[in-house]
């Protein structure tokens, strides 16, 4: 099947679909992204996509300053290739455009827009039984917070995860629980839930987004302070939380059982008014 992509202004077959090579995304990884998931057709949490999405451009000076139009353009998409009422997704990478090979910013008239939907299912059933995750050192630079198309450290962390049969990889860094390859982190011990405040080291999850609202609505305490390596083992629930990972339980670390190694009271609670929001829009 020959999908219709949409690329600088035009809604296009894949195969048809020619990027620069002079492109920054392709020589500097000068870009970012965002992929944002539709529930039968409708999208949950635009708007915060849209914000990161203008704090990523914003950070990296990219001069794009039409993000509002976006909407319309994932809406053609999911249409066009007739994914319009199902459980889908859409990736959107914008880079500084093309250009002869420069280290610095050069003046660039218009950049690179680039933005493809796909079917984007739930992983029911690691959602269910949960998954087993392994630690390793975040290698990553110190701006986690822009969501870089820049991901070689990440996939090489999530390829050690791959191959020992993990679902994740959570990563530590000076002896702390950042987030994890692809996801963010939440532990939930003595019924407070423990995540990294927001800063340079983290992205700024949707979805994390999304569980702390549920605490703080819900009365549950929460606690923005990184979870120390050790302390990771001590948790009675911990979650996977992201995009595609949605509210994953953590079953095992490195081998080892988190709680009763089964999926908590808690994460259950969340999974189950998570999933009602994205229902309803919330």
């Amino acid at each position: 099947m020959n999908d219709i992509v949409y690329l600088n202004g035009e809604f296009i077959p894949r195969d048809q679909a020619v990027i620069s090579a002079d492109d920054r995304g392709f020589h500097f990884a000068d870009g970012v992204y965002e992929v944002i998931k539709y529930y039968s057709g409708k999208p949950f949490r635009m708007e915060d996509h849209l914000q990161r999405l203008n704090n990523s451009l914003k950070e990296i000076r990219i001069p794009y300053e039409k993000t509002e139009s976006l909407p319309a353009v994932f809406r053609k998409l999911m249409e066009s290739n007739k994914l319009d009422f199902q459980d889908a997704g859409v990736y959107l990478q914008i880079s500084r455009g093309s250009h002869p090979r420069v280290h610095h910013f050069p003046r660039i008239e218009e950049p690179t827009i680039y933005a493809f939907s796909f079917p984007f299912p739930s992983f029911t059933e690691n959602l269910e039984n949960g998954i087993e995750v392994i630690t390793a050192e975040d290698i990553r630079w110190l701006r986690c917070d822009i969501k870089s198309v820049s991901l070689l450290p990440n996939s090489m962390l999530y390829q050690q995860a791959v191959e020992k049969g993990a679902g994740e990889c959570i990563l530590i860094r000076n002896g702390v629980v950042t987030e994890a390859s692809h996801s963010s982190v939440l532990g939930i011990r003595n019924g407070v839930v423990l995540t990294h405040p927001l800063s340079n080291l983290i992205l700024p999850g949707i979805t994390r987004k999304v569980l702390l609202e549920i605490s703080r609505d819900n009365g549950i305490p929460v606690k923005e302070e990184a979870i120390a390596e050790e302390d990771l083992y001590l948790m009675d629930e911990l979650i996977i939380a992201g995009t595609g990972s949605e509210v994953m339980p953590a079953i095992r670390v490195n081998g080892q059982k988190i709680g009763k190694g089964t999926p908590g009271p808690l994460t259950r609670f969340f999974q189950e008014i998570f999933f009602e929001r994205t229902r309803n829009r919330l």
